[in-house]
């Protein structure tokens, strides 16, 4: 299922051309870009907003303001967006004068009935930009944030807050064996805090928060009179959402990649770890695809430990984590390790899976890691 479309619905005179006293751009003369306008408009395209023009032009088509006034510089606004990569799915205009009173004209919704009807873009995805209190009132009226320029701010910082935001989410699951609290901010760096009554797996939840590079929070009250599993997979499956929702979009991730030098031109199709910790070797290739999947490759023939337990945690729920993660998060995650010590082979794989989480996490830029469009 494809992510819901993100929209920018964006006033004209005063935030995309600069809006002269008489409050009428009806020739070449009066026409300005507002600074900063062109790069900031291409960010969030390039983070894939998709654009709507809504604006109010008191009076266009009659006497006053005759409609070829308007057309002139209208089309050479959109002719210079269109040669710098922006383009606007739709141009909205309300014709009527404010005594008029009607509703296609901002802060009413008229125009925008179709969008209020369709559900197939994000209510909390999207916003309205605008140089003017109606723009405000506008966005409440379908939802969706405001961002006034001058009071936001100039378009570089709202560009910004659009397409920078922190990336971090809270998930609450409760069941009748586990009622569990998961945060997770993946812009941050802070030491894990960790309780699930299971001291060795708080232990390796605590890895995936300090190797993987993002501040986590994961309390959990669970049925641990009846057995662990419940606790370990509920944990892991919250942790998952929680993860899957603070990516978001997933624009500008790492999805994949190598910190492996090798010789081959191209890079390998998968983030690729392989860490060591004394006698013991594990190997880690993630990939952050959308579809879950997972593959162990266990220290025995049987795919499982030497050791039945290390500490409180049973380690054949070791890659039962590992698959419930997975499943939540929509990861590909392939898991193998080698050795001696159950301690250490289980640590290990939590360690390598939060340095492949690390890399795959990390954004840069805002472009989407997929031909397909949707991750």
């Amino acid at each position: 299922m494809s992510a819901a479309r993100k929209i920018l619905f964006i006033d004209r005179d005063g935030t995309l051309i600069l809006e002269p006293p008489d409050e009428q751009i009806d020739n070449f003369e009066k026409f300005a870009l507002v600074d900063g306008v062109i790069p900031a408009l291409n960010r969030c395209v390039a983070s894939g907003y998709e654009l709507v023009m809504v604006t109010n032009q008191d009076g266009l088509g009659t006497q006053s303001f005759p409609q070829q006034q308007f057309d002139g510089p209208q089309n050479l606004l959109l002719q210079i967006l269109r040669s710098q990569g922006i383009a606007f799915r739709e141009v909205l205009i309300d014709h009527s004068f404010a005594h008029e009173g009607r509703d296609t004209r901002k802060p009413g919704v008229g125009l925008l009935r179709t969008y209020l009807a369709a559900d197939d873009w994000s209510r909390t995805g999207s916003a309205v930009i605008g140089d003017r209190e109606t723009d405000l009132q506008l966005a409440a009226n379908i939802g969706v944030r405001g961002f006034l320029l001058g009071r936001d701010g100039d378009w570089a910082a709202i560009a910004h807050a659009l397409c920078a935001a922190p990336r971090s989410a809270s998930v609450e699951r409760a069941t009748k064996e586990t009622r569990i609290r998961v945060r997770v901010d993946l812009d941050r760096v802070r030491d894990p805090v960790v309780a699930t009554g299971i001291g060795f797996f708080d232990h390796m939840l605590e890895q995936i928060g300090k190797h993987g590079g993002f501040a986590l929070d994961l309390v959990c009250a669970g049925d641990a009179h009846v057995d662990e599993h419940h606790i370990v997979e509920d944990s892991a499956l919250a942790l998952g959402e929680a993860l899957k929702r603070a990516l978001g979009d997933k624009r500008g991730i790492g999805r994949y990649g190598s910190d492996i030098e090798a010789e081959q031109p191209s890079p390998p199709a998968a983030i690729d770890i392989t860490l060591p910790m004394d006698e013991t070797l594990a190997r880690a290739a993630l990939d952050l695809s959308g579809r879950p999947y997972f593959v162990f490759d266990g220290p025995l023939p049987n795919g499982m430990f030497p050791r039945e337990r290390v500490g409180e945690l049973p380690t054949e729920l070791v890659p039962h984590f590992f698959r419930s993660l997975c499943e939540s998060l929509g990861a590909n995650l392939h898991l193998a390790v080698r050795g001696q010590n159950a301690h250490h082979m289980v640590e290990a794989c939590f360690k390598a899976t939060a340095r492949a989480l690390r890399q795959a996490l990390r954004r840069e830029g805002d472009a989407l890691p997929s031909t397909k469009g949707v991750l």
